[in-house]
C-alpha cells in the first residue's frame, strides 16, 4: 500500500510539474521573433516590419541635421566701430581761443568721459545738442560734433573714442568655461570667437550643441560642425543669447544584450552596430544574431517611401529587422543609423529557451525527488 501511494505521489508531482511549465511558460527577456512578426500589418497588426537592405538604409538612415537658417548665415558682421544704444563714448574737444565754450581757463582741451548713448541712440554734447550716435562710427560722430560747434567756436578739434559699452552685448550660458554677458567687439564679432572669449566649451565636443536665440528665432549646430564648416560661424547681433548644452538624445537597449538600459548618444551619429557595442554587445549565451530589431515611430513621408505607398497618414510604427548572420548583415547594421528614442531589441536564440525549459524541469524534478524522499520517510 505504501509503495502504491509513493508511485501515485511521484506521478502526480511529475504531471503537476509539466503542467506548470507548459502553462506558465519559460521566463524570457522579451518577445521572440515570431511574436514580433505577428504584429505586422500583414498579420493584422499595426506595425510595418521591414528587413533592412540597401534601399531601406537609404531612406531610414537619414538623420535630422543641425544648422543655421539663411537669416542667420547671411547676416553681415557688425562693423567694429559701429556705435549702438548703451555704448559708452569718450570725447575730447580742443578750441583755438583763450575763452572757449567748453575748455576751462588755462587749458586747451576738455574731456567728456563716459558719455553713454541712450536707448534712442542719442548723446548730448554741450553747445552741440543731441547728436545721433547709434548706427554711426566714431569718425562720423566726430564730424557731426565738429560741424555743430564750428558755428560757435572757430575750428574746433574733436576726438571720439568708443569705450566698452553694454549695448552691443550677447549672453553666453551653459557648458562654457565662463558664463556671462560679453560685448561684441572687433575680436568677438562671430560665434566661434565669442565662445572662445567665454572660455570655450566645457564638455566633450562630440556631444556639444550650440544654440543661438535671436528675437523670436533660434538655430542650433554641433560644435564640431561650427569649426569644420566656416560658413556656420555666423555674425552676432546685440541681444543674442548663446547656449551650449550636452546632447540629450537617447536610445533604449533591451533583450539579449550585455546591458538593458537607456543609453545616451556619444557622438552625432550612431549605427546599429555601435549601439549594440555600447551596451556590451550581444549576449554570447542568449542572443539570436538573426533577430536584431529596431523599433521606431516614422513620420508619414518616410513611412510612405519605405513601404512604396502614398496613402499613409500620420506617424507610423516601423520595426526594422537586422540579420547579422547574412553575408552583408554586419555591413547593413553598420550603415543603419540609430535615431533619438529608438528601441534596439535583440531576441533570444531558440536553444536558450530550450535550455531554460530543461533547467526548469530539472529544478522541478529535484523538487519531486525531495517529495519522494519525504513520502518514503513517512
Amino acid at each position: 500500500m505504501k509503495t502504491l501511494t509513493l508511485r501515485l505521489a511521484k506521478g502526480v508531482a511529475i504531471v503537476v510539474t509539466l503542467g506548470v511549465v507548459a502553462a506558465c511558460g519559460v521566463p524570457s527577456s522579451g518577445p521572440n521573433k515570431s511574436q514580433i512578426f505577428s504584429g505586422s500589418v500583414l498579420e493584422q497588426g499595426d506595425a510595418f516590419v521591414l528587413t533592412v537592405d540597401d534601399r531601406v538604409n537609404a531612406v531610414a538612415s537619414v538623420t535630422p541635421s543641425l544648422g543655421f537658417s539663411a537669416g542667420f548665415r547671411n547676416a553681415a558682421a557688425l562693423g567694429s566701430d559701429t556705435v549702438a544704444p548703451g555704448d559708452v563714448l569718450g570725447l575730447t574737444i580742443w578750441e583755438n581761443v583763450d575763452d572757449g565754450l567748453l575748455v576751462p581757463p588755462g587749458q586747451n582741451a576738455t574731456v567728456l568721459e563716459e558719455v553713454q548713448v541712450d536707448g534712442s541712440g542719442f548723446i548730448f554734447v554741450p553747445y552741440a545738442g543731441r547728436i545721433r550716435a547709434a548706427g554711426n562710427s566714431p569718425e562720423a560722430i566726430r564730424r557731426i560734433i565738429s560741424n555743430k560747434l564750428s558755428d560757435q567756436t572757430p575750428d574746433p578739434q574733436v576726438q571720439v573714442r568708443r569705450l566698452a559699452g553694454d549695448g552691443a552685448t550677447v549672453a553666453v550660458a551653459g557648458a562654457v568655461g565662463s558664463q556671462g554677458v560679453y560685448p561684441i567687439e572687433r575680436p568677438t564679432r562671430t560665434l566661434a570667437a565669442m565662445l572662445a572669449q567665454a572660455g570655450g566649451v566645457a564638455i566633450r565636443p562630440e556631444i556639444a550643441q550650440v544654440t543661438v536665440v535671436r528675437g523670436n528665432h533660434s538655430g542650433s549646430i554641433w560644435i564640431e560642425d561650427l569649426y569644420d564648416h566656416p560658413g556656420h560661424d555666423i555674425a552676432l547681433r546685440a541681444g543674442d543669447r548663446i547656449f551650449v548644452e550636452e546632447d540629450t538624445r537617447t536610445f533604449t537597449a533591451l533583450g539579449a544584450t550585455g546591458r538593458q538600459e537607456e543609453v545616451q548618444f556619444e557622438s552625432q551619429s550612431i549605427s546599429a552596430i555601435e549601439a549594440i557595442a555600447q551596451v556590451g554587445g550581444l549576449s554570447t549565451t542568449l542572443a539570436d544574431p538573426t533577430g536584431v530589431f529596431v523599433f521606431r515611430n516614422e513620420p508619414q513621408e518616410i513611412a510612405n517611401q519605405l513601404t512604396g505607398r502614398n496613402d499613409l497618414i500620420g506617424t507610423q510604427r516601423v520595426v526594422y529587422v537586422l540579420d547579422l548572420t547574412q553575408p552583408n548583415g554586419v555591413f547593413m547594421a553598420r550603415d543603419f543609423a540609430i535615431r533619438d528614442e529608438d528601441t534596439v531589441y535583440v531576441t533570444e536564440a531558440p536553444y536558450s529557451q530550450f535550455n531554460k525549459t530543461i533547467a526548469a524541469l530539472t529544478g522541478s524534478l529535484s523538487a519531486v525527488r525531495a517529495l519522494d524522499s519525504t513520502v518514503t520517510d513517512l
